[in-house]
This record gives structure tokens, sequence and C-alpha cells, in this order.
């Protein structure tokens, strides 16, 4: 009895010291995106999981500054972009008024920020510095509602991402802008299949019973998953060159779902905040 009795001390004090090292471990990497001390249980459905980091005690035009000379490569890393506003243009019933961007809600549950972006930033002779996407969780499927209604699709994105900057920075500080264009892949994937069995990879090329010339009458029989182009701006507003942090704002313009070709995409402008590291 005392045998058993010692054993069980034994084994209760291994699974204590391996669960004190896991959750030293977990502190310092899985939930280093949100405040220290919170469980699983205490994050999950919450929408913590899907906040950016932030710097505090920095201003825009501080003395920080990361140099990077001419030829020069920085990793940029866990990068995360976080959208807090949607604008969607409507076409307006006057034919006298010109199409407005109106404000939409994100109907999508806390699943809308990019994470674990890389990115390499380069120095140029001109001083400027280029930035290029490698990697990461570069794209999130969203939808938008429109004031009327109307729910929008979009693949909000940073794949492919190449920008620039204005020449003389020589470096990342805090009034460093990079401007450039985004990758917009189709919402929906060559094997989808429309309610009525079309698809581009697999399904049927048409639908039955329309006429030879179906093309003609329905669009939605012809699939396009051709790739568009966006516009995307990293404004950094915060930097610790201590740390590598930077954070600031952004602002992405791109097309909505078109449905495979099928429908007509809308022009969406996204804004929020973003946070990365620099690996030098």
């Amino acid at each position: 009895m005392k045998f058993r009795n010692f054993t069980k001390a034994i084994f209760t004090l291994c699974i204590s010291l391996c669960m004190l090292v896991a959750s030293g471990i977990f502190s310092n990497t899985a939930f280093a995106a949100v405040p220290p001390g919170l469980t699983y249980d205490q994050i999950v459905n919450t929408g913590l999981a899907n906040k950016c980091g932030d710097i505090l005690g920095t201003a825009r035009g501080g003395r920080n500054f990361i140099p990077i000379n001419p030829g020069q490569s920085v990793e940029i890393t866990d990068l995360c972009l976080e959208p807090t506003s949607f604008f969607v243009k409507e076409e307006s019933n006057n034919k006298r008024k010109k199409p407005e961007f109106v404000a939409s809600k994100l109907m999508t549950r806390s699943t809308s920020s990019l994470d674990f972006v890389k990115a390499t930033v380069t120095g140029n002779s001109d001083g400027s510095l280029s930035l290029v996407e490698t990697d990461g969780l570069d794209y999130q499927p969203i939808t938008v509602k429109m004031p009327g209604g109307e729910l929008v699709a979009i693949l909000f994105t940073i794949k492919g991402y190449k920008a620039t900057t204005n020449s003389g920075v020589n470096g990342l500080t805090t009034s460093v802008d990079f401007v450039g264009t985004t990758d917009v892949p189709t919402y929906r994937g060559s094997g989808f299949i429309d309610p009525k069995g079309r698809g581009l990879a697999i399904g049927y090329d048409s639908a039955e019973a329309l006429p030879a010339k179906r093309n003609a009458f329905d669009n939605r029989s012809v699939k396009d998953d051709s790739t568009s182009k966006g516009t995307l701006s990293l404004q950094i507003a915060k930097l610790n060159a201590d740390t590598g942090e930077i954070a600031g704002t952004f602002e992405s313009e791109q097309t909505s779902d078109n449905d495979l070709g099928g429908v007509e995409p809308k022009e969406v402008i996204i804004r929020g905040v973003f946070y990365g590291k620099v690996n030098s």
C-alpha cells in the first residue's frame, strides 16, 4: 500500500512538472498576441485570437529608426492585419448621382484577420525600400452586409503583395508608408459547383434545357477563376527599434467575389490596423 501511494505521488509530481513547462512554453509563443495569463477557456469565443498586437509608448515621427542600407534585406515576421471597417461601392438609383462607398457591417465571426504573414524588405540605391510578401495566412474569406441588406462576399488578401516607399527614407521609421499591389484570387475555387451543377473543373458545362447558344443567354455557364489585382498601403505609425516591432494602419482597395465570372464584382475598401516584427 505504501509503495502504491509513493508511485502515485511520483506520477502526480511528474504531471505537475510537465504542465508547468508546457504553460511556460505556450505563454511565450501561442498566446503572445493576447494578454498574458489567460487560459484557452478564457480566450475561446471572445474574439481575442482575432486581435493583432500593438506597441505602447511610441508616436508617429519619433526618433526610433531601423536602418536598411542599399542591397540589405530584413525579414518581417508575424505580420498581422486586423480589419476594422469596410466600405462597398454602391450604385445610386439616381442617374445624376455618382456611385459612392457606403459603410458595411462585418457578418463573419472573429476570423477576419490575416496573421503569421512574412515579408522581405530590401533597401534600394535611392534610399527607398521594397517590400515583398512571401508566406503566411495571407488571405481570409469574409462577408459584409450593406445598409440595404445585400451580402457581399470578399476574399481579404495580402497575397503577392509588392510595395515600395518614397526615396530617401533609408530605413524603417514612424513616417514610412508602403504602397503597392496585391493578388486577389477568386473567392470560389475551380472545384465549386453552382446550384445548377455547373463548374469549371468539375460539373456540367451548362444547365440542362438551355439552347446551344447558351452563353448569349446565361453568362453563369462560362466560369472564370482568374486572379485580379488590388492596392494596399501600410502606414507605419509606431516603431520600437529595440524589439523590432512595428505597427500602424492599412487601407486595401480590391474587388469582391464575382461568382466565377457570373456576376459583376463590387469595389471594396478595407481599413484596419497591422502589427509585425522586424528581424534584421
